[in-house]
């Protein structure tokens, strides 16, 4: 059965990045909370080669866009700043069930942010609110991050609520720049890079 959500370039941009990452580095794992679970876990916990415990995962295309459990991902939120989100946002988190991916932009490293389990969405739009109020105190239009960039670096990469445009913030201040004119042609350019470089992993061992 064809799958209609593909037609949007967005989830065609996501689609064709996590099949490349994947043919790249096709082997992922995180340590393993028995307190966290994610339905894109595969088999049994493991030992590491350091001792700690370890579990595969591989990203888990979710139900289709329009699903009850996808569009309530940010129904809270929605209703806490009374206005709604852009559709790319709902669109990008919507789409999987993942860790952290690691990418390679134009600009240098990209760390993207994905949903881990249900409840990893809810502790988004928790953290979403908070930065609203943050750009209210900076007089600056509502966006919502979607990326880190390098390690060190304070900043990150949201989607602008207004025009849907992918712009380069920092921490309570105004956008920096514009990076793309959307989200899909964004993820459209970036190129797999390796897992160990997310910044919750950095310095370990068994990558």
């Amino acid at each position: 059965m064809t799958d209609p959500t593909t037609d949007h370039p967005l989830d065609a941009a996501l689609d064709a990045f996590v099949v490349r990452y994947q043919a790249i580095f096709p082997e992922l794992h995180e340590p393993f909370d028995p307190e966290w679970r994610s339905p894109c876990e595969l088999g049994e916990p493991f030992a590491g080669d350091d001792g700690a415990t370890l579990v595969r995962w591989q990203p888990l295309r979710r139900p289709v866009f329009d699903s009850p459990e996808a569009a309530g991902d940010f129904a809270s939120l929605e209703r806490a700043l009374e206005f709604e989100v852009h559709p790319d946002v709902k669109r990008y988190f919507a789409r999987y069930w993942s860790a952290g991916l690691e990418a390679t932009a134009s600009d240098g490293h990209v760390s993207l942010i994905l949903l881990w389990n249900p409840a990893d969405a809810d502790r988004l739009a928790e953290n979403l609110i908070g930065h609203a109020l943050a750009k209210r105190r900076a007089r600056a239009g509502f966006s919502v991050f979607f990326a880190c960039t390098e390690a060190d670096s304070e900043l990150f990469l949201s989607i602008d609520n207004d025009s849907g445009a992918v712009v380069l913030e920092k921490p309570g201040y105004k956008p920096i720049r514009t990076v793309a004119d959307s989200l899909a042609a964004f993820i459209a350019t970036l190129e797999p890079a390796s897992p160990a470089l997310h910044p919750e992993r950095l310095g370990r061992v068994d990558f």
